[in-house]
């Protein structure tokens, strides 16, 4: 018997039965506050345990208005910035100062509005050569403070496009095979040009929490994909291979994500 990859957990729409812990909301503002308040909680509780908190945000459309959310709603007016490192999950290989650029957009969004240390504020030059090796070195050295066992990334904010690709990992590109770097130049067929930089599944999959953000009514049936997949499918669906070692993977979707339907 085929397993349903629904669960209904109210009366009002099912949810796909994702691996790790889906959270649900009517609309963006809802999403928004429960994936804000998770953030909060676990910053104040890295700064607590270790003194700072590494976060790693993505760029793209989907996360922009959340980070807006973190800029004007009081509920988040005490995330510690003076304490966080922040780190870009995935840039295109592009100039600092392009539209298309990531980190121009979180920096505009949120590092003119906080009072983050410059030194703590990681943009990746994608537009240089040796970037990759660039940022993987920066990171380990940043997390080589730590403790051993906690010398990792503790929030990562994800997405998912529309291929079932997050970060800049997309379907059988050479980036998913990479065994040992923390951050790979990804390039070829199926990687929306141009080329890009980005975290690897070692890196992500090694972080304390795992959160991805999924919103709209086009996301639905990529998500019906997903929960029917497992881990061997990361080839064709690289957020299948989201797959945390020693942390937690949180989904955060709207109701339009889960149902297929637009609010009016």
């Amino acid at each position: 018997m085929a397993i349903d990859p629904y669960d209904l957990v109210d009366d009002s729409f099912a949810v796909p039965a994702l691996p790790g812990r889906v959270v649900t909301g009517a609309d963006a503002d809802d999403v928004h506050g429960s994936l804000g308040a998770d953030l909060l909680l676990q910053a104040n509780n890295c700064v607590r345990a270790h003194g700072d908190f590494h976060l790693a945000l993505s760029g793209g459309s989907t996360p922009l208005p959340f980070y807006r959310c973190l800029m004007v709603d009081p509920r988040f007016r005490q995330l510690p910035w003076e304490r966080t490192h922040l780190w870009i999950v995935d840039e295109r290989c592009v100039a600092p100062d392009d539209d298309r650029c990531n980190f121009l957009h979180i920096r505009e969004t949120i590092v003119e509005h906080v009072d983050i240390p410059p030194q703590q504020v990681h943009p990746m030059d994608a537009h240089l050569p040796g970037a990759a090796a660039a940022y993987d070195r920066a990171l380990r050295e940043t997390l080589a403070w730590r403790e051993v066992g906690h010398d990792r990334l503790d929030f990562v904010l994800l997405g998912m496009g529309g291929d079932g690709h997050t970060a800049s990992l997309f379907p059988h590109s050479p980036a998913l095979v990479e065994p040992e770097a923390l951050v790979v130049a990804n390039d070829g067929p199926t990687v929306t040009p141009p080329a890009r930089i980005t975290m690897t599944y070692r890196l992500l999959n090694a972080s304390r929490f795992v959160a991805v953000l999924v919103m709209g009514a086009s996301k639905h049936a990529m998500l019906e994909r997903v929960a029917r997949a497992d881990a061997e499918d990361a080839a064709s669906l690289p957020i299948r291979g989201i797959v945390p070692t020693g942390g937690e993977l949180r989904w955060y979707l709207d109701r339009a994500a889960c149902t297929g339907v637009q609010a009016p």
